[in-house]
């Protein structure tokens, strides 16, 4: 409660700055409307069908690309972590390709995809897989080794041990990379939507439509606060998951990215 109410008192005194700030005439309405002007948009906004769609969107693309990111990373970081050869093998080609932002492979994502959904999300999972595989592999760095001296004792081959050891003793550090990749695909995502437009609605198609059309800025700065909001509960969501579903752990960091 303490915690949350040093949150509350943060938000407030944010938007009493912004208020005042809009208010002014340091910066003409126009260009910052103040969070007041921008509440009563949004309200109307929430009851609007197009903009609520728009969201859908980019949820629906959102958790397909959670479900990709994890069914892409965590084999392949159980492989990478668990078998040196591949991991020395693959490292120069994850370290070339792991710093490459997503936005910057639109061009040729728009020529070999095209414009649409499938192209944002490519995006999104290219982006969500790493903190996903890292956190994966450093797990596998950090696995008691004595786990598996015990298990392999008893006859467990070395497919079972990766499943029934080492996969269990990672899943605080995947819960910390899905958590992460959460939070990176919704980023790009609506990046994504709002520079290439097109590509099937969303939240950053709206946003861009509000600016390049008739220029509300209170319009582009309420879908972008619904956005803010997203990321927020799907961040406390998924860690509220981990405390609760992996709670044994000791990992209470913000992990490795």
């Amino acid at each position: 409660m303490r915690a949350l109410t040093r949150g509350l008192l943060g938000v407030a005194g944010f938007l009493v700055v912004w208020e005042l700030f809009g208010r002014s005439r340091l910066v003409p309405s126009d260009y910052l409307p103040p969070p007041s002007v921008v509440a009563v948009e949004l309200m109307r906004l929430l009851g609007d069908e197009a903009f609520l769609r728009d969201v859908v969107a980019t949820l629906l693309a959102l958790l397909i690309t959670v479900v990709l990111s994890v069914g892409i990373a965590v084999p392949l970081g159980l492989v990478l972590g668990s078998v040196p050869s591949v991991r020395h093998a693959t490292r120069a080609v994850v370290e070339f390709l792991r710093p490459i932002p997503s936005v910057a492979l639109i061009p040729l994502a728009i020529v070999v995809i095209g414009i649409g959904p499938e192209m944002k999300i490519s995006l999104a999972v290219y982006a969500a897989t790493w903190p996903i595989l890292f956190n994966t592999i450093y797990a596998l760095d950090e696995l008691d080794p004595l786990l598996v001296e015990t298990a392999r004792a008893f006859g467990t081959g070395r497919v079972r041990v990766l499943f029934s050891v080492a996969l269990p003793s990672a899943l605080p550090f995947v819960f910390t990379g899905i958590r992460l990749a959460a939070t990176t695909g919704l980023v790009v995502l609506v990046s994504v939507e709002l520079l290439a437009g097109g590509s099937g609605g969303g939240l950053g198609n709206f946003i861009m439509d509000a600016r390049s059309g008739s220029g509300r800025m209170d319009l582009v700065l309420a879908g972008t606060v619904v956005a803010g909001v997203i990321g927020y509960l799907l961040n406390e969501g998924l860690e509220r998951a981990q405390r609760r579903w992996v709670g044994w752990s000791t990992v209470t960091t913000g992990g490795r990215s």
